[in-house]
């Protein structure tokens, strides 16, 4: 149980002086100092006391696009031979990462086997490190598609329901497919279809009865378009996105998550960093397209999640709020770049206790020298962050 005191606290609600009292992994009062210590009193023991002052208390990061077993390296076709051992101790160096860079919460969409399924669990028992872990398994892809060497091939609507179900039956939080190709599988064309209407139908079919999100990688416009229609919970990346597809996101409020820290890991670093060149010319193509995108998104009213890819070329997750000033970059203001790292994200996952800085939420908290509502540089290099009310950094 302890009290930080003498901070202000910024979230989606805003900023303002207010003091923070947790216990038991929990925010229990959110105040003035006296409504803070009459909380505090009615519970035994004496608080610690922490000193915020001058300084600001936000919540948590989620990232709603990780792939934990990947580690940022230049040419990811590299991991295929390794073991699944090393891909765990990959994946509990990136949690690692991510939790020190005041990333309390990511979402995993497509690790090989049960791997990242397996990291959250760890990381709730307390064997690992880490920010809490939701994840899909394994993706579902056609045959020869985007991210064949990891994922779960499946041909036909039946196919596809079966191999939805397998990953619900593996415990998944989100199930994630491949509707379009994409750019980090050679001699897949980044735009095109790859899973038909029929089959990303028969996706969000197998995922309504547990209503588990649904997730489709989708860079063209007609597998965004497609991906909507079937009623995907979010679409990842949409690079290609037109005015129509955006349109249709924001009637039907499917969830955009850009990965801008991605595209940028790619087209920043390029072949002579030891990115195979079929992979930086299309992600150069895709980057031509990307800043449309964003206008047609923001245009639209498209609800946008945080998410970056981490663990694609030159995309760590010690980086991870890099992302935030992307965004911005892109023309969100910082107040709605905070909005889609927390209380958007957390919509998205399916969380209802975290993304605020708030009584009954989670105490998932980061420090900070200046106001990330108004600042998106605030979120680099926290002073302190705190996950399920431990302090890790």
């Amino acid at each position: 149980m302890y009290v930080l005191r003498g901070g202000r606290v910024a979230d989606a609600a805003g900023t303002r002086e207010a003091d923070v009292a947790v216990a038991h992994g929990e925010i229990v009062a959110v105040g003035e100092p006296e409504a803070v210590d009459e909380a505090l009193a009615a519970r035994d023991g004496k608080p610690a006391e922490v000193d915020v002052g001058g300084q600001v208390v936000a919540p948590g990061l989620i990232d709603a696009h990780v792939h934990v077993m990947m580690d940022g390296r230049p040419d990811v076709s590299t991991a295929v031979s390794e073991s699944d051992y090393a891909a765990s101790y990959r994946a509990a160096s990136n949690l690692e990462a991510a939790v020190s860079a005041g990333v309390t919460t990511v979402r995993d969409l497509g690790s090989r086997g049960t791997l990242a399924l397996d990291a959250g669990e760890a990381v709730a028992s307390g064997e690992i490190d880490g920010p809490r872990v939701l994840a899909c398994g394994r993706n579902v892809i056609m045959t020869g598609g985007h991210g064949n060497w990891f994922g779960r091939e499946a041909d036909s609507p039946a196919e596809v329901r079966k191999a939805a179900r397998e990953q619900l039956k593996a415990g998944a939080d989100v199930l994630k497919c491949m509707a379009t190709g994409g750019v980090l599988t050679e001699g897949a064309v980044t735009g095109a279809p790859e899973l038909t209407p029929e089959e990303l139908a028969a996706f969000t079919d197998a995922a309504a009865p547990t209503d588990t999100p649904t997730a489709a990688h989708a860079h063209g416009e007609e597998g965004i378009k497609n991906a909507v229609e079937a009623g995907i919970s979010s679409v990842e990346h949409g690079t290609f996105m037109d005015r129509e597809a955006a349109e249709m996101m924001a009637e039907r409020g499917t969830y955009w998550v850009p990965t801008a820290s991605a595209l940028r890991g790619i087209v920043d670093n390029g072949v002579e960093a030891g990115i195979p060149e079929d992979a930086v010319a299309k992600a150069e193509d895709a980057a031509d397209r990307f800043d449309d995108a964003w206008d047609h998104a923001l245009e639209a009213g498209v609800s946008i999640a945080m998410g970056t890819d981490a663990g694609t070329p030159f995309n760590f997750f010690e980086e991870i709020p890099q992302e935030m000033a992307h965004m911005v970059d892109y023309g969100l203001s910082p107040e709605r770049a905070l909005e889609a790292a927390t209380v958007n994200a957390a919509d998205l996952l399916g969380l209802d206790d975290v993304g605020r800085v708030e009584e009954g939420y989670r105490a998932d908290l980061v420090v900070l020298d200046a106001d990330p509502n108004e600042d998106v540089a605030a979120w680099q290099n926290p002073e302190a962050v705190f996950a399920r009310g431990e302090r890790v950094e």
